[in-house]
């Protein structure tokens, strides 16, 4: 009888992503795009934004050094972004947030 470890098993397919295999299935770009649009609804509104959010909104057009792409800046200000979706009670965005640090970050 052949060993037990070199059979073929039928496991299930897998319907969640995993990031430290192949990113199959994971968006992060486009995800990333859609959380910029959520935080612009958000600071692009007089009444909310502040010093941090105009030198963020520069920042992503690119107006202090080469213009990052919408993964990195979103990574790079996880804690903010996360502080601005609380405060306005954005829960899907909120959603979104966590998906996109947790597949892509």
């Amino acid at each position: 009888m052949p060993c037990s470890c070199k059979q073929k098993k039928n496991n299930p397919p897998i319907s969640t992503t995993d990031r430290y295999i192949t990113f199959d299935g994971i968006d992060c770009d486009g995800n990333a795009r859609i959380l910029m649009s959520y935080i612009r609804s958000h600071i692009d509104d007089p009444q909310k934004t502040n010093k941090f959010w105009e030198y963020f909104k520069q920042k992503a057009a690119g107006g202090s050094g080469p213009k990052p792409d919408d993964l990195f800046l979103i990574h790079s200000n996880l804690n903010q972004i996360r502080e601005l979706f609380e405060l306005y009670e954005d829960n899907e965005a909120l959603a979104l947030l966590d998906v996109v640090e947790i597949e892509c970050c």
